[in-house]
C-alpha cells in the first residue's frame, strides 16, 4: 500500500514525512528542552541533546496524529501529504524515536536522575498523541496542551542533568506556560468561523473572539509581569525582566492585529522571550550590579519619580484625544476629597513617612502628596482609556445627547 498521497518512490516518501515537521511549533519545546539543561549550570551536552529528541518526536507525533485526524477521519483538511498507512507508520516511527531517546536518557543519566527524567516527559508524547481527537475539542485542553508540554520539556531537561527539580525551573516553566497559553488562544482565533461551524470548541468559539483576545492578553501580561517578582525574590537573575521588555514590545504591537499576524509575531516574540531568558540565566549580565540610586537628588527623589509618571499618564491621556483628557481631569477632582482625607488620616497616626521629601505642606500635608493623588489615578485613566478605547458611538449617552 501506498505511503505518499502524491507521487511514488522514496522521494515522494521523504518529503510527505518531512512536510511534518514545523520548525516553527518545534523549536520551542526543543529550544525549552536544551534551556532547562542549561538551568543546571555546567550540563552534559550528549544528555542534553538526546533528551530535547523527546521534544521533537514528541511535537511530530502531534502533528502527525492530527494531520491524520483532521483529513482521513473528520475530513476537515483540504489535502494530507501522507495516506493513512503513511499516517500510522508515522505514528509508530515517531513513538519509536521517542522510546528511543527516553532509553538514551536511561543510559546517559543517573538512575534518579533518569526516573524522573522519565517520569516528567512521557506525558510529553501522550500530550501529542491525544492532541486530535481528544484535546483539541475542550476550551481547555486544546489552550495548555501544547504551553504544559513546553513546561514539561524544560522540567525534563534540567531533572536530567540534577536528578531534581528547583525554584528556577519550576518558576520559569510556570511562566512559559501562562504565556504559551496567551499566544495558543490568539492562535486558535484563526479558525473560529471554521471550528464554530464544526462545533469544536475553542477558547475563541467558547467565549467569543472580543473575550478571548482579552483573556489571551491577560495570559501574557500574567506571564511576562510574573518575571519582575521572581527577579525581586531572587528566585531569575536581575537581567530577566529584560526579556519580559523584549517580548512585551512584540506583544504591545501583535495583540491590535488579526490573529493570523499576531500569531506569527508572538510566536517570534517567544524565541525572543526565550532567548533572553537564557542569557540572562546562564550569562548573569546584571550579577552584582546594585539597583541605581536616585536618592541622590535628595530632598526632590519623590517630586522627581512623580514627574516620570505624571508625565507618563498625561501623555496616555493626551493620546486618546481631549475629551479623555477633559474626562480623567474630573474624575481625578472628584476622587481628590477622599485621596487628601486619608492621606492625612494616615500621615497624622504614622502610618508610614516620607523621608526624601521638601519639606513643604500645603494645608497640612506634603506637598508631594497632592501631586501623588493627582498623578496615580490619572495614570490608572490613562492606562484604562488606552487598553479599553472608546468608539465613535460612545461619544453619546444612552438618551442621545452629547457628553460634555
Amino acid at each position: 500500500m501506498a505511503i505518499a498521497r502524491h507521487g511514488r518512490g522514496p522521494t515522494a516518501v521523504a518529503r510527505a514525512y518531512v512536510s511534518q515537521v514545523h520548525p516553527v511549533f518545534m523549536l520551542p519545546p526543543i529550544a525549552t528542552a536544551l534551556f532547562g539543561a542549561a538551568l543546571a549550570g555546567a550540563f552534559d551536552p550528549a544528555l542534553a541533546l538526546v533528551h530535547a529528541g523527546t521534544a521533537f518526536f514528541a511535537v511530530y507525533t502531534a502533528h502527525v496524529k492530527d494531520g491524520y485526524v483532521d483529513f482521513h477521519r473528520r475530513g476537515e483538511d483540504d489535502d494530507h501529504p501522507m495516506t493513512e498507512r503513511g499516517c500510522r507508520l508515522g505514528l509508530a516511527g515517531s513513538t519509536l524515536g521517542f522510546l528511543a531517546c527516553l532509553a538514551g536518557v536511561a543510559v546517559l543519566a543517573e538512575q534518579t536522575a533518569a526516573l524522573l527524567t522519565v517520569a516528567v516527559t512521557a506525558p510529553t508524547w501522550a500530550i501529542g498523541y491525544l492532541h486530535a481527537p481528544q484535546f483539541d475539542t475542550n476550551p481547555v485542553t486544546t489552550t495548555l496542551g501544547y504551553p504544559v508540554g513546553v513546561g514539561l520539556c524544560l522540567l525534563g531537561g534540567y531533572a536530567a542533568q540534577t536528578g531534581t527539580f528547583a525554584r528556577r525551573p519550576l518558576a520559569v516553566a510556570g511562566v512559559l506556560v501562562v504565556t504559551l497559553a496567551g499566544v495558543k488562544v490568539i492562535d486558535d482565533a484563526q479558525d473560529y468561523g471554521y471550528d464554530r461551524s464544526i462545533g469544536k470548541r475553542t477558547v475563541a468559539v467558547a467565549l467569543g473572539p472580543s473575550r478571548a483576545r482579552g483573556l489571551a492578553i491577560a495570559a501574557l501580561g500574567v506571564g511576562l509581569f510574573a518575571v519582575v517578582p521572581l527577579t525581586l525574590t531572587g528566585v531569575l537573575p536581575p537581567s530577566a525582566p529584560v526579556a519580559s521588555l523584549a517580548f512585551g514590545a512584540v506583544a504591545a504591537v501583535a495583540v491590535r492585529r488579526d490573529p493570523e499576524t499576531a500569531t506569527m509575531l508572538l510566536v517570534r516574540g517567544a524565541y525572543l522571550f526565550l532567548a533572553g531568558l537564557l542569557v540572562a540565566v546562564f550569562f548573569g549580565p546584571l550579577a552584582g550590579t546594585p539597583l541605581p540610586d536616585i536618592t541622590v537628588l535628595g530632598p526632590y527623589t519623590y517630586l522627581a519619580t512623580e514627574a516620570v509618571f505624571g508625565a507618563a499618564a498625561l501623555a496616555l491621556l493626551v493620546r486618546r484625544g481631549a475629551d479623555t483628557l477633559w474626562r480623567a481631569g474630573r474624575t481625578v477632582a472628584a476622587l481628590y476629597p477622599v485621596a487628601y482625607v486619608w492621606d492625612w488620616y494616615t500621615l497624622q497616626v504614622g502610618v508610614f513617612s516620607i523621608p526624601m521629601r521638601t519639606g513643604v505642606e500645603f494645608v497640612g500635608i506634603p506637598i508631594e502628596e497632592h501631586v501623588f493623588m493627582i498623578v496615580v489615578p490619572a495614570l490608572v485613566l490613562g492606562i484604562h482609556e488606552t487598553l479599553h478605547p472608546r468608539e465613535d458611538g460612545d461619544e453619546a449617552t444612552e438618551s442621545g445627547t452629547e457628553r460634555p
